[in-house]
């Protein structure tokens, strides 16, 4: 198939190369433009520099609506199908039915359970047993349109990072079997029932909350590993808490306990396992204490 390819993050990437390897021709890659990264230093987007190492020329509009002639150069591409993951963008109704067959979405949810921008991270907030990954039709309303295609995983202790990649290659994969034989594959509308909406994470999201039970703080820690990465701050500096067991330890909610870091909240406790400082690398809390003492008693 002539296929346009619109996404922007490391989750699209397998996508990209699923078509590609399928023997598509994949005539067009749209990307969000480059940005300035944490260092200052203007990067393209992981789908921006694969595409160009595939060889596929790559448009990276601010926006169709506010771009002149943006919708019209995407209609004239003639494409059968644009694949969408990730891409970040709101695309107007004309670039919806501007290829012969729609635009067809990789949305890493079982919908109509979380629609919107960061359904990973909800699903491990809220102690989802499983989450999966579908392939939308897309249409104006907000995820909202029938599903293609699905397949289901558990999200059991997985971090964000360990499930997105996951769910990214689920997602590669049934792209490409919905593309081999699309009739094969009818778009059934999403149950009225169930909606729930994955807003966008606020950094202020990430700093840990040890008023709440040592369940959901440690759903916390996995939801946002590896970014924006779960903190607390202790004498003026902020440590990242990549990974945490549960203990049935109890206290004031927020106080250490023990020489071994273990945090009292609201209900339980948490030990972290893996730690990080401001500018070091990642270590387990003996490592941390050794250097930055943390004693029991101490309220964070």
């Amino acid at each position: 198939m002539r296929i346009i390819f619109m996404g922007t993050p490391e989750f699209a990437v397998p996508t990209l190369d699923a078509l590609v390897d399928a023997g598509h021709d994949v005539v067009a890659a749209y990307s969000q433009p480059p940005r300035r990264g944490n260092r200052g230093k203007v990067a393209p987007s992981p789908v921006h520099a694969r595409a160009e190492m595939l060889g596929i020329a790559v448009r990276t509009p601010l926006s169709f609506r506010k771009e002149p002639g943006a919708v019209e150069a995407f209609a004239a591409l003639d494409a059968d199908v644009a694949v969408v993951a990730a891409y970040g963008l709101i695309l107007p109704v004309a670039v919806l039915e501007a290829p012969r067959l729609g635009c067809l979405n990789v949305h890493g949810s079982l919908l109509p359970r979380w629609r919107g921008a960061a359904p990973v991270q909800r699903a491990i907030l809220a102690g989802d047993a499983e989450t999966g990954v579908g392939i939308m039709q897309m249409e104006a309303g907000l995820d909202t349109g029938p599903v293609r295609r699905e397949a289901r995983t558990p999200v059991a202790g997985k971090t964000a990072g360990e499930l997105t990649g996951e769910l990214s290659a689920m997602g590669a994969r049934l792209m490409v079997e919905v593309l081999d034989n699309i009739a094969a594959h009818p778009a059934m509308p999403q149950p009225e029932e169930g909606v729930t909406y994955a807003a966008k994470i606020d950094k202020a999201e990430a700093r840990l909350d040890f008023s709440r039970s040592a369940v959901e703080v440690e759903r916390q820690i996995r939801a946002f590993n590896p970014a924006p990465g779960a903190f607390f701050e202790y004498a003026g500096e902020r440590v990242r808490v990549h990974a945490a067991e549960i203990l049935a330890a109890g206290g004031v909610a927020g106080i250490v306990l023990d020489d071994r870091m273990t945090i009292a909240c609201g209900e339980g406790a948490i030990r972290p396992t893996l730690v990080q400082r401001a500018g070091r690398g990642v270590m387990t809390p003996d490592e941390l204490l050794r250097g930055f003492a943390i004693p029991a008693g101490t309220g964070l």
